[in-house]
């Protein structure tokens, strides 16, 4: 039985508030109290906008917000809930929300959908595969990614269509191995290297040998050679490029289970994580957002990795359920 809000400190932030609102969703005396919190503010109203949006990008359908502080003065309007509730005398406009609904989600999944219809192979999340190719070369699939396959007589290609993969390349001087990822193409005679889309960009990273990386169509223009740790980002727009150098062996260190990271954002690091966790994880503000960020995270525990995340940056962690974690203040 959960205890009474009356035995249970008030929430005092729109990230307790959500917590609680997602616990228990049905209770009349916490709603009451939230509307009273939310109208007493104006930061209050902001505070629960940004997690509330943030909340709805991450996976929500349905709006959480709007109405909660549309109206600070109407505190006695009835409010919409976090989660739906059963009321008698609304079937119809249930049943119509709840099309509408399955509407939107199909029209959010469906590019997704039509990309894997294309793909040769796919994965999905905290899922990895290695495909041996034709020639002998071997490509590891990490999770929720896709690939296509495309060999001719001519050369060797495949595009990357979303997420991430290793690629140990057969040497072949007279056919050469390209990757397209998006605007950007990786071309090979024989190596190991990585290639990752995410954020709008395409990130390749070199474990053995070169790659020549190159973008066309975009301004500036990129042709060039990387060698054994290094790597490229290049984004699809031409705006926000970057390169470094790293470790060879920790190129593609998911590969053994590990994410090594340098001074990478904490929303990077965690959409990273999320390719490895089946929920929703929702990291409030974007100050914290934003902070560098250096660590190796065991993918085969990403909420400890969430959890490990949140306390290096002196931020509260929360796990709503075993499908949604919070990270939020610091």
């Amino acid at each position: 039985m959960q205890p009474d809000m009356d035995d249970r400190r008030q929430p005092s932030s729109a990230s307790e508030w959500l917590v609680a609102l997602l616990d228990q969703p049905d209770d009349r005396k916490l709603r009451a109290d939230f509307a009273r919190w939310i109208a007493a503010s104006a930061a209050h109203a902001r505070d629960w906008e940004e997690i509330a949006q943030t909340y709805e990008a991450m996976g929500e359908v349905a709006p959480l917000h709007r109405a909660y502080w549309a109206d600070r003065e109407a505190v006695s309007r009835p409010l919409p809930t976090v989660a739906p509730r059963r009321k008698a005398g609304r079937r119809v406009g249930l049943g119509l929300a709840g099309v509408a609904m399955a509407a939107c989600l199909t029209l959010a999944l469906l590019p997704d959908m039509i990309l894997r219809w294309t793909a040769d192979y796919a994965t999905e999340t905290a899922e990895r595969q290695t495909v041996r190719l034709e020639d002998g070369s071997i490509v590891r699939l990490g999770p929720d990614s896709a690939l296509e396959i495309v060999y001719t007589e001519a050369e060797r290609r495949v595009r990357l269509l979303e997420g991430q993969a290793f690629f140990e390349v057969a040497a072949n001087l007279e056919r050469p191995f390209r990757v397209t990822a998006n605007a950007v193409e990786a071309t090979v005679i024989g190596t190991a290297f990585e290639v990752r889309m995410a954020h709008r960009a395409t990130r390749v990273a070199v474990r053995e040998g070169s790659v020549r990386v190159s973008r066309d169509g975009v301004v500036p223009p990129v042709n060039e050679t990387l060698s054994a740790g290094d790597w490229a980002r290049l984004s699809w727009d031409g705006g926000d490029d970057g390169r470094g150098h790293m470790p060879a062996q920790n190129v593609a260190s998911w590969l053994d289970g590990q994410l090594v990271v340098q001074d990478l954002p904490v929303a990077e690091v965690v959409a990273e994580l999320r390719h490895y966790y089946s929920g929703i994880v929702l990291v409030q503000g974007d100050a914290l957002a934003g902070r560098p960020l250096t660590g190796v995270y065991n993918l085969s525990d990403p909420v400890a990795a969430f959890r490990a995340i949140a306390s290096a940056q002196g931020a509260s962690f929360h796990q709503l359920s075993p499908w949604v974690v919070l990270i939020s203040g610091g």
